[in-house]
């Protein structure tokens, strides 16, 4: 198992929420090894909590003091209300596990009123796999832990795929169009890194434009996508309103992307090295307790920056280019950005070799800019 940069708190409740496979119950379990594990995708313990969720006290031995684990705990909302009684009355302390915030917010449940903190779990950093890092390996199949220690990755993430349309969106009620919703993600991959137009995706799987949003929203329920609002502080020039679409890791998106003799691989392999950049941007963010807000920049002109980080530590942009030689074109927004917002840091970073700088950006090759994003952000 890898350890993970996530520290938890050591006397408070808290939520962690994460996709499925990101590590969740292993990682718990592993920190926590005298916790009460309940599991509530076990049918027998999930039917007697959802007829009755004051039985959860009958499963915690009397005079209990370690943690209690309750795993996918957005299965029954309604538990939250049995679990803030027990804080209060009996100071349990709960560990929470699930893969959506949003299902247990929509069902009127508030998430205990501040009683438990909420953490993420996202898949791995380099930082995380350490030596085990291979770049060529993360570009092909992305940073959920099992693809670093399964033997075949690629049967994996299709198994995954298939978990998700068939455990998460059939037996969590979230549409029963399974054929529809399917079409919808293959159509959504041609979107991953581009400024998302809900209407052309609904036109490629003939879906009607409003399903096709309610699945985007299934998407980030299910914390399995993102959409990267645009970055308009004070800004000087007119730019493009609206957000960029990501799956939330590589892995998924080339499993989800079809391939074939007319696609572009320059155009795949850029998607694919900004989905990882991304993906661990937001786990150090995240972990580390950073508290950057994260947006990408395209003026009308379509001059870009492909992330935007803002925050109390400052203003970084990043840049991001599978290309193994920087020409100056390629430059040109992060120049731009800089003139609007001279106050910024910018960092361009690229498939190449070498550390240097041109003029006030520092390039970095994509290994060491990963390497290096803890020290980065805390700038």
């Amino acid at each position: 198992m890898y350890s993970r940069l996530i520290e938890p708190p050591k006397y408070k409740s808290f939520f962690l929420f994460g996709p499925r496979g990101t590590g969740k119950t292993t990682w718990v379990k592993s920190k926590f090894p005298k916790a009460l594990y309940l599991d509530l995708l076990e049918a027998e313990l999930f039917n007697d909590l959802l007829a009755n969720p004051q039985r959860l006290e009958n499963f915690i031995p009397k005079d209990f003091n370690d943690w209690v684990i309750i795993d996918e705990v957005q299965r029954i909302p309604e538990l939250l209300n049995e679990i803030h009684r027990l804080i209060e009355k009996k100071k349990y302390k709960f560990i929470l596990t699930g893969s959506s915030a949003r299902k247990i917010r929509r069902k009127g449940v508030n998430l205990l009123a501040g009683r438990a903190l909420s953490y993420n779990l996202y898949p791995l950093t380099t930082v995380e796999l350490k030596n085990d890092f291979d770049l060529n390996h993360s570009l092909a199949y992305g940073h959920l832990p099992c693809v670093y220690t399964e033997e075949n990755p690629k049967a994996y993430l299709e198994s995954y795929v298939k978990t998700y349309l068939d455990e998460e969106i059939r037996q969590e009620g979230f549409t029963r169009n399974l054929g529809a919703f399917s079409r919808f993600l293959e159509a959504a991959s041609f979107s991953q890194g581009s400024v998302l137009n809900i209407s052309s995706v609904a036109r490629d799987c003939s879906v009607e434009r409003k399903v096709v949003e309610s699945y985007f929203i299934i998407l980030e329920d299910l914390l399995i996508a993102y959409r990267i609002p645009v970055f308009t502080k004070r800004a000087k020039r007119r730019l493009v309103s609206h957000p960029k679409f990501y799956f939330f890791d590589v892995g998924l998106y080339r499993t989800l992307r079809p391939a074939g003799p007319l696609d572009v691989p320059e155009e795949i392999g850029g998607h694919v090295l900004e989905t990882l950049f991304l993906q661990e941007l937001t786990a150090v963010n995240a972990y580390l307790r950073f508290g950057y807000n994260i947006f990408y920049w395209m003026a009308s002109n379509k001059t870009e920056v492909d992330f935007v980080l803002y925050g109390n530590k400052g203003i970084l942009a990043f840049e991001i280019k599978r290309t193994a030689k920087v020409s100056s074109s390629m430059l040109k927004g992060l120049k731009a950005f800089q003139k609007d917002y001279p106050q910024s840091k910018a960092y361009f970073v690229y498939g190449g070799e070498r550390i240097f700088r041109d003029g006030d950006i520092e390039i970095l090759p994509i290994k060491d800019a990963l390497r290096k994003l803890p020290e980065i952000l805390s700038c």
